[in-house]
C-alpha cells in the first residue's frame, strides 16, 4: 500500500487531500515520525525521523496521531480482496503481503492481470491505491513493489541473465540482509552497486559473507529466491512505547503512561485472539541508556487486570529514582486459546477467583467495545498503588 497510514487519514478527511501530512508524534513533542504523504516527502520528511525535525522542515505539515484501530480495520478489508485471488496470503504487515497466484493463471490469464485487477478492486472498494510487483519469487517481488510508488506495477523478467540486468543497477541496500553494517563494510571495499557484486569471484564474496553468507549472497544478486509463500504466518509480539516531551521526574506520571500502554497492548492483543505468555517492559532515561525487564505469566492471558499487574510489579520492582525519557511495554510469546495449557485448579482456592475472571473478561470486552467506538481515551483507568516489598 502507498503511504498507508496517511492515505487513510486522507481518505477519512478529504480536505488533506494534496497537503503534506505526517502521521506520528505531534511537531512540538519527542517521538518520531510513522509515516508521511507524498507530499510531504518533498521536503525531505521520512519514517523514523524525529517529529520536531519534520515540522522545521514544514512548519505548514498537518500532524496527527496514529490511529491503528482504523489502520487495521482497513488492512482486514485489504487482506480480502487479496483472498478473492488465492488463499495463498502471507501478510508482512498491516499493509503489505505476498500472493503467490499460480493457482489463478487458468482464470486470468497471467499474473500481469491479476496484478492490475486487484489495483482496481482495493481502489474502488476502499479508496487507497496500491504498488504491485510481479515476479517469480518473493525477493524480486518485494523489491519491484517498492519502485514506481505511488499507484506502480513493475513486472521482472522472468530469465536469470534479464534478472540480473534488472538489478544490477540497483544499491546494494535493496538485497535482503545488507543492512547498515554490511552496507559500511561495502561501501569500504567500493562496492555501491548489485551489479558488482554480480561481478565478484566466490572467493571474494566469501571473503565479504563468510561462506554460508556468501552462497546466499550468490544467490540473491542472481535473483534467486525458492522460499514459498507462508500462509501461516503468526505475529510473535504486540508492543508500544511513549516518548516524553521531557524527561519525567514523576515516577506517578510513568507509571499512568504505562498503564494506558498496557490498556493499549492489552486491546490489539485480544483483537488478535491471542494470549501472552511474557511481558516485557523497556525504560530509556535522557542519556539514552536503556533498561529491558521481563517476566513470564504462570499461564497465558490478555486481561488487563492481569497485564497491569505484571507491568507495575516489573517497573516498581526497579526503584527508578531518575528522570525516564521513555517508557514502553510488549507481549511476547503469543498462543491462541486453544493452544493454552489446561491449569490444574488448586483445591483451596478462593471460590470466587472463577466469578471474578469472567467479570474482569466481560469488562474488557465492553471497554474494547466502547474504545473502538468512541476512541481510545473515552475511559481512562487510574493507576494503582505503588507496591511496597
Amino acid at each position: 500500500m502507498d503511504a498507508f497510514f496517511a492515505a487513510i487519514e486522507v481518505l477519512d478527511h478529504p480536505e488533506w487531500t494534496g497537503k503534506p501530512l505526517v502521521v506520528g508524534s505531534p511537531r512540538d513533542q519527542r517521538g518520531v515520525v510513522s509515516t508521511c504523504s507524498y507530499e510531504a516527502r518533498k521536503f525531505g520528511i521520512h519514517s523514523a525521523m524525529p517529529s520536531r525535525t519534520a515540522g522545521r522542515l514544514c512548519p505548514h505539515a498537518i500532524f496527527v496521531e496514529p490511529r491503528m484501530g482504523r489502520y487495521s480495520e482497513i488492512s482486514g478489508q485489504i487482506m480480502t480482496v487479496f483472498e478473492e485471488f488465492t488463499p495463498l496470503v502471507e501478510p508482512l504487515s498491516l499493509d503489505e503481503a505476498f500472493l503467490d497466484v499460480n493457482g489463478a493463471l487458468h482464470i486470468w490469464g497471467d499474473a500481469v492481470a491479476i496484478a492490475q485487477e486487484l489495483k482496481t478492486r482495493i481502489r474502488s472498494r476502499i479508496g487507497l491505491t496500491a504498488s504491485v510487483g510481479v515476479a517469480s519469487n518473493k525477493f524480486l517481488a518485494k523489491i519491484a513493489s517498492d519502485m514506481n510508488k505511488p499507484d506502480g506495477l513493475t513486472v521482472v523478467p522472468l530469465s536469470e541473465p534479464e534478472i540480473m540486468a534488472f538489478l544490477a543497477p540497483m544499491p546494494v541496500t535493496k538485497i535482503w540482509g545488507v543492512g547498515k553494517v554490511s552496507a559500511a563494510r561495502l561501501d569500504k571495499a567500493g562496492i555501491h552497486l548489485i551489479g558488482q557484486l554480480q561481478a565478484l569471484s566466490p572467493a571474494m564474496m566469501e571473503s565479504l559473507f563468510g561462506s554460508a553468507g556468501a552462497r546466499d549472497m550468490e544467490d540473491l544478486v542472481r535473483g534467486r529466491d525458492d522460499r514459498p509463500v507462508n500462509t501461516h504466518w503468526v505475529e510473535k509480539s504486540i508492543s508500544n512505547e511513549h516518548t516524553f516531551d521531557r524527561d519525567e521526574p514523576d515516577p506517578d506520571r510513568v507509571r499512568q503512561r504505562l498503564l494506558e500502554l498496557v490498556e493499549e497492548v492489552g486491546g490489539r492483543l485480544r483483537g488478535a485472539g491471542k494470549l501472552a505468555r511474557t511481558a516485557q517492559i523497556k525504560v530509556r532515561f535522557g542519556d539514552f541508556s536503556t533498561i529491558t525487564r521481563q517476566m513470564s505469566f504462570p499461564a497465558a492471558m490478555d486481561t488487563d487486570r492481569d497485564l497491569i499487574h505484571g507491568a507495575f510489579t516489573l517497573f516498581d520492582r526497579e526503584r527508578i529514582g531518575r528522570p525516564i525519557r521513555l517508557i514502553g511495554y510488549g507481549v511476547h510469546n503469543l498462543i491462541t486459546p486453544e493452544q493454552a495449557a489446561p491449569v490444574q485448579p488448586d483445591l483451596f482456592a478462593d471460590t470466587f477467583a472463577a466469578p471474578v475472571d469472567r467479570r474482569n473478561k466481560k469488562l474488557d470486552q465492553a471497554v474494547d467495545s466502547l474504545r473502538k467506538t468512541f476512541g481510545s481515551h473515552a475511559l481512562k483507568r487510574g493507576a494503582p498503588s505503588r507496591s511496597v516489598g
